[in-house]
């Protein structure tokens, strides 16, 4: 069994969706002075690889401690559009892996962006999948889509379709994924669990792929 880490460390000094505050980890107890560590983290729901619940965007949307948990576990498989050039994954760029797909529970989209992680680029110009590409994945039998990179919307949208369709099909959505080049084409089993606390809207997650 080879187990890959999908996930960013979080830090203080870590990458963040611009506006957001970076995350606060105070250690408030150490060995010499109490005999024992304990930091004091302070952090947003959507910060580094996370998972959005429909919770997120829809008024009436399910928190994530409302699902099941093996609403977090699954077998996926790696798109890989890392060399696409273009900004629009198109639907006919989805369908040519269709038989695939049927058979998973996640559909991860390597777009190679998180090569620009902790640079300015990491927010601009990263590929995102069509609307007609979006309606039909939320057509089939998922639990939920993840992408490499800081969201599956342009940060300039103000529809933001892909989320919007998505979280309605009670989809859950993982973001800031990494590593994914370390998969490869292969059916995988993907492990996202989130952290469980009342009325999660999303939560940072050690996403891995066990192969």
């Amino acid at each position: 069994m080879k187990v890959i880490d999908l996930s960013y460390l979080i830090d203080e000094d870590m990458t963040v969706y611009p506006g957001t505050e970076r995350p606060s980890l105070v250690q408030k107890y150490n060995i010499e002075e109490n005999g024992f560590r304990e930091t004091k983290i302070s952090i947003f729901s959507h910060v580094g690889t996370h998972i959005d619940a429909p919770a997120h965007m829809l008024k009436n949307g399910k928190y994530l401690d409302e699902f099941q948990v093996d609403k977090f576990v699954g077998s996926a498989m790696v798109l890989d559009f890392s060399g696409c050039g273009s900004r629009i994954i198109n639907l006919n760029d989805i369908q040519k892996y269709e038989e695939k797909i049927s058979g998973v529970d996640f559909v991860i989209i390597n777009t190679g962006w998180h090569r620009h992680w902790g640079t300015d680029k990491y927010f601009k110009d990263y590929p995102i999948l069509s609307l007609e590409a979006v309606q039909w994945l939320a057509k089939l039998s998922l639990k939920g889509v993840g992408v490499d990179a800081i969201s599956l919307d342009f940060m300039e949208s103000e529809e933001f379709y892909a989320h919007n369709t998505l979280l309605n099909s009670g989809f859950i959505i993982i973001e800031n994924l990494t590593n994914l080049e370390a998969i490869g084409d292969e059916i995988f089993t993907l492990s996202v669990l989130p952290l469980k606390y009342k009325g999660a809207d999303g939560a940072p997650v050690r996403a891995v792929a066990i192969i």
